[in-house]
């Protein structure tokens, strides 16, 4: 297959079932983060509809594509040249049937679809307020980074008017937006079920939180045993390994 390959871009393989995705080396590439969500996200059911707010290079919905039985997925990205780029990644993937790519504002989504229309929305959003923590000059890192064009609430907004009457969020974030993620979610009927914490090792505070809602789900909160990625030898922890698939 013929690929269009740009200055700056490379192909990675995902070393699972035969995966690559297209990523530049200037921009911003995903991380462990975006790894643990799809992982996290893989209890996703058959024949469900489902969105990836701020997709960006597309990586959580590549790998939901071949993790999950899912009818389709679509991802919203609001950078031309990421939405691009991805693009060429679900070409490389021959996805063109499951993954569809939105190149818009996740402001503008509620007006591209029906009201409850998806089973599952994901999402690794922003993780710094506007005017937090430290700027980046490429403006591409910056957009992922921090909320300049959506703030948190937004995205959470977003997933309620998407998402089906027990539909499922599955997101990412920092343990210190923790109390906005948990108070957001509740005040738009995304009820917090499972909670996990994720330490780079057991001498360090945790670095990231996975957690899932349900669309008017009832009160209760199940919070699963703590993620390690290293274990106290510096290596990776054998559930680390599992989920990039090192020990296949």
């Amino acid at each position: 297959m013929n690929i269009q390959i740009k200055e700056n871009e490379r192909i990675d393989d995902l070393q699972f079932k035969g995966l690559k995705i297209i990523q530049n080396t200037k921009g911003f590439c995903f991380g462990i983060d975006s790894i643990l969500l799809s992982d996290f996200a893989k209890s996703i059911k058959k024949d469900a509809y489902v969105m990836d707010l701020g997709t960006g290079t597309g990586i959580i919905p590549i790998l939901l594509c071949e993790k999950t039985p899912l009818k389709k997925i679509v991802g919203v990205e609001i950078q031309q040249e990421v939405c691009e780029m991805a693009q060429r990644s679900i070409h490389l993937n021959q996805l063109e049937n499951k993954f569809e790519i939105i190149n818009t504002n996740i402001l503008a989504v509620p007006s591209l679809f029906c009201k409850e229309s998806f089973d599952v929305i994901v999402s690794n959003p922003p993780y710094k307020k506007i005017n937090t923590g430290v700027q980046n000059q490429e403006i591409k890192k910056n957009i992922s980074r921090h909320e300049l064009t959506a703030s948190l609430e937004d995205f959470i907004q977003t997933a309620f008017v998407l998402l089906k009457d027990r539909g499922e969020i599955y997101m990412v974030h920092r343990p210190e937006r923790l109390v906005d993620l948990l108070s957001l979610m509740r005040k738009y009927q995304l009820e917090p079920k499972e909670m996990r914490m994720v330490y780079s090792n057991q001498k360090k505070p945790p670095c990231l939180v996975l957690i899932k809602g349900v669309k008017r789900g009832k009160n209760f909160l199940k919070i699963l045993p703590n993620l390690y990625i290293y274990d106290e030898l510096g290596n990776e922890t054998k559930e680390i390994r599992e989920i990039y698939h090192r020990d296949d």
